[in-house]
């Protein structure tokens, strides 16, 4: 048996767990309920010996006083505790992550017999004793996790929220499971947030509510309070979920649901769009300006826009064969550092930047525009 006497723990100034008292007797399932944040995790760190707070209070398993001992000493002792997230080793197989429970003295005399108890209480993992963890479902591998806290011999086994994560199939399987650990006459403390089925196979339960225990009864009592069906079942504990937050689901479910939008891909952008003027006073334009040889030109175009832009694009291509023209020779392909003529004694390179290499430009005398048929072939404007 295992009796928790005043606990408290406290991280900093911050209490996480005040005067809790509770008690677990063999082959007996108790159950700790519990909002998030409640204290529920601090406490079975704090009875396993691994809560990183400052722990008061005193915990004997067996009437005589485990606290204050160091972890793999409360492991010998018969506590095994199974946290929340599982905690196994991901890269080793099925067969290893067991073995590697039974490390205690206490349970390596037994290991075979504890081994065989495992894969008879969970058949799946004999099948799957070769197997990387890290490649099973998350329903295998909490069997895995339990498997393995099994594998210590433990008197007490100690659960955090064992369903989390698991389908409504594999947590109706998991708690079937920890009936039959309890016939094995193991004590289990569990912590859960699914109240129905953990009040199902529970024999005792105990609320902890902002770091205390507000409640003790028999799993059918609390079951049958509404405070807790309130709280944990829903309303007359009807609720297809049953976690904290059971009602707000179900109101949410009740609700109908708003119509899914997908963000499609972004619509295709015309080349008209992109470049921003009309495909046909570009081409135009182009043809004026090619026919014109002086410097000082002004286009008749009807799209003015269009022309100013050609104009300024073919100034920009001269100035820069312009400033390349002036650099010494050789040094078209240094690199910019090391140029003898450096922006600073050019003036030709604008904004301090080294001049580009020479750019040689080529006018033709006209543009001929071809427009493409229904019929696949093109033909001259």
């Amino acid at each position: 048996m295992i009796e928790v006497r005043g606990l408290s723990a406290t991280y900093g100034q911050h209490p996480a767990l005040q005067e809790v008292s509770l008690r677990v007797e063999p082959g007996e399932i108790v159950v700790i309920l519990g909002a998030n944040g409640a204290g529920k995790s601090t406490l079975l760190r704090a009875i396993a010996g691994i809560c990183e707070g400052r722990v008061n209070g005193d915990v004997l398993l067996d009437g005589r006083s485990i606290r204050g001992l160091s972890p793999y000493r409360i492991v010998e002792a018969g506590i095994a505790l199974v946290p929340e997230g599982r905690g196994i080793f991901g890269e080793l197989s099925v067969q290893e992550n067991l073995v590697l429970g039974a490390y205690s003295r206490r349970a390596r005399l037994e290991e075979s017999s504890n081994l065989g108890r495992v894969l008879e209480l969970f058949p799946v993992l004999r099948e799957r004793r070769s197997q990387i963890v890290r490649t099973m479902s998350g329903g295998e591998q909490q069997m895995v996790a339990i498997g393995r806290a099994m594998m210590s011999a433990p008197n007490i086994l100690m659960l955090d929220e064992p369903s989390l994560g698991l389908s409504p199939y594999l947590c109706k399987e998991l708690f079937q499971n920890l009936a039959t650990v309890k016939r094995h006459g193991i004590g289990v403390l569990l912590v859960e947030q699914n109240a129905k089925q953990s009040l199902a196979i529970a024999d005792r339960g105990y609320l902890l509510e902002n770091t205390r225990i507000t409640h003790e009864d028999s799993a059918a009592a609390l079951s049958r309070d509404p405070a807790v069906q309130k709280a944990y079942l829903g309303a007359g504990g009807r609720a297809s979920e049953p976690r904290a937050d059971a009602p707000e689901r179900e109101e949410a479910a009740a609700a109908p649901e708003p119509p899914t939008v997908r963000a499609g891909p972004p619509p295709r952008r015309t080349a008209e769009q992109q470049i921003g003027i009309p495909i046909e006073s570009l081409v135009a334009g182009a043809a004026r300006i090619s026919s014109e040889r002086s410097s000082d030109i002004r286009l008749r175009a009807a799209d003015p826009a269009s022309d100013s832009r050609l104009v300024s694009m073919l100034k920009e291509i001269e100035n820069a064969a312009a400033a390349a023209r002036r650099l010494p020779a050789g040094d078209a392909g240094l690199p910019a550092s090391s140029r003898k003529d450096s922006a600073t004694n050019d003036p030709a390179a604008e904004g301090g930047r080294a001049a580009h290499p020479v750019i040689e430009i080529y006018r033709r005398p006209r543009v001929e525009a071809y427009r493409r048929s229904p019929d696949g072939s093109f033909r001259k404007d």
